[in-house]
């Protein structure tokens, strides 16, 4: 708590890059030398990667419903974890970042609160919002947004689990296309993960989803269409189930 608390609140700061020393470096800064980008910008869009910060800006945006692993706890919330991806963004890559946390009544509210501010900056991480509105939003932002819009919990999971699967699927000596795979959880991240595994070339009959209620089968009622992708024509129920005699186990419950 001290590491969040001290000596300054939060993790972020904002910093300049031009000068600011005299009156002439602040009559640039802002009014009158500031309209020339200004119409720059109003002529031709792409001048805004040019006389702005937008193309080294993420935004951090969520809705707080799926925080960690801790649940829907508010937007509010959410708030460190998402300064957190911010000091990654700046630590490891130098990218800027800005953290919204957005207190949507619905998907919908979500999504357009998203699109009508998005040209702020020069790409969009969506982060911690629960399955399966995720997949509705994040497929409505990327199609109404002209700036590339990732979510992390389901790419970025998906990205690591698969990379670090395939090794070790090497130093096993085993093939992709022959192992059993159990994933245990059926979200966001799990539905990602899964997808892509099957795009490096696991079998979905070798793969089993399992859910807080059980194993993801043909013959439940009640699951949405991402789990659906997913069921399977089995007998198995359980995890001990689906365990037996499996190659590889996936935890994203």
């Amino acid at each position: 708590m001290d590491y969040h608390a001290k000596p300054i609140p939060g993790k972020l700061s904002v910093e300049l890059t031009k000068p600011t020393a005299t009156a002439r470096d602040l009559a640039l800064a802002y009014s009158p030398g500031v309209a020339e980008p200004v119409i720059e910008i109003a002529r031709d869009a792409e001048n805004a990667y040019r006389y702005t910060g937008k193309g080294n800006l993420v935004a951090v945006i969520t809705d707080g419903s799926a925080i960690l692993g801790l649940g829907n706890l508010g937007p509010l919330a959410s708030k460190p974890v998402m300064e957190g991806k911010g000091v990654l963004f700046k630590c490891f890559a130098g990218i800027n970042s800005v953290d919204i946390e957005v207190d949507a009544e619905s998907p919908q509210a979500f999504i357009d609160t998203v699109a009508r501010i998005a040209d702020t900056w020069g790409g969009i991480n969506l982060e911690d919002i629960k399955a399966p509105e995720c997949f509705e939003i994040e497929k409505a932002l990327i199609e109404r947004c002209s700036i590339p819009v990732f979510h992390d919990d389901q790419h970025g999971t998906a990205i690591v689990t698969a990379a670090g699967m395939l090794n070790a699927l090497d130093i096993a000596g085993k093939k992709i296309e022959d192992v059993k795979i159990v994933c245990m959880g059926a979200g966001a991240a799990a539905i990602a993960c899964m997808r892509l595994l099957v795009s490096c070339g696991a079998s979905k009959e070798n793969l089993v989803m399992l859910d807080r209620r059980g194993v993801i089968h043909t013959d439940r009622e009640g699951i949405n269409e991402y789990k659906a992708e997913f069921a399977r024509d089995t007998e198995m129920r359980t995890l001990d189930d689906a365990i037996d005699n499996a190659d590889v186990f996936i935890g994203l419950s």
